[in-house]
């Protein structure tokens, strides 16, 4: 009878142990999911009565029905990677108010100019050898003004007066006469808006400058299509044709 009653305690005392152990095992399972689920690992538990627990990694994506393969859309091109042409240069009227040698070089002018704008524009013009400083004051000029602004020996430029040049000669484009400082220069067949600033790793201007020329009656021209004001007439050079413009 001792004998039973040891095994029945033997017995009821494994039963308490094996509670115990599937509580502190139950408990170390849900440890170890918490710091799967912070990893971010999918643990996935087996039915009851197992005691394991797989891992799998992140979950894949459904694939698309029909076989279809999950593409970015392309970004639509922008206005730089479309066209290389001269809609993309921002040329406007503008009147030279005053001019002045520049402080720290001898060869540049240093003008303040109105295209149109609440307040001039500084701009530093490389035409000391080619005009006399005289003929720069209160003058009409055809200008670019969408170059990135850039120091010229300690001053920034903000536009670039547009000349008829050669090696020896260079010339002020004229604006047609009734133009006033804003009025925007267009170019029949290349119709657009101008970029708001040119980007010089681009090379913009460097591609469509060699196409700007004078033609045989000194009128300034981009591929054939005349530098104009829309209802007032074409820009011109005085005396200088088929030349380049810069």
């Amino acid at each position: 009878m001792s004998v039973v009653q040891a095994s029945v305690r033997e017995e009821k005392k494994l039963m308490v142990e094996n509670a115990k152990l599937k509580n502190d095992i139950d408990d170390l399972k849900k440890q170890l999911l918490e710091k799967e689920k912070k990893r971010g690992v999918l643990a996935v538990l087996m039915p009851s009565g197992d005691n394991s627990v797989e891992y799998e990694g992140k979950k894949k994506k459904p694939e698309k029905k029909g076989g279809e393969k999950a593409e970015k859309k392309q970004a639509a091109p922008s206005q730089e990677d479309v066209k290389v042409d001269v809609s993309r240069l921002d040329m406007r009227v503008g009147r030279i108010i005053t001019a002045e040698k520049h402080p720290d070089a001898d060869s540049l002018y240093v003008e303040q100019v109105d295209v149109g704008e609440a307040s001039p524009r500084t701009v530093v013009s490389g035409l000391v050898k080619h005009i006399p400083l005289e003929q720069m004051q209160n003058r009409m000029a055809v200008l670019m003004c969408n170059l990135k602004p850039a120091k010229m020996r300690g001053v920034v430029s903000q536009a670039m007066v547009m000349c008829a040049s050669s090696p020896d000669k260079v010339e002020i484009l004229d604006p047609p006469s009734g133009a006033v400082p804003g009025d925007r220069v267009t170019f029949q067949g290349f119709p657009g808006d101008p970029d708001k600033e040119l980007n010089p790793k681009k090379k913009v201007w460097e591609q469509i400058q060699p196409d700007l020329r004078t033609d045989d009656q000194c009128v300034a021209t981009y591929k054939g299509s005349a530098f104009e004001v829309a209802g007032k007439g074409v820009c011109k050079a005085q005396t200088m044709s088929s030349s380049g413009i810069k």
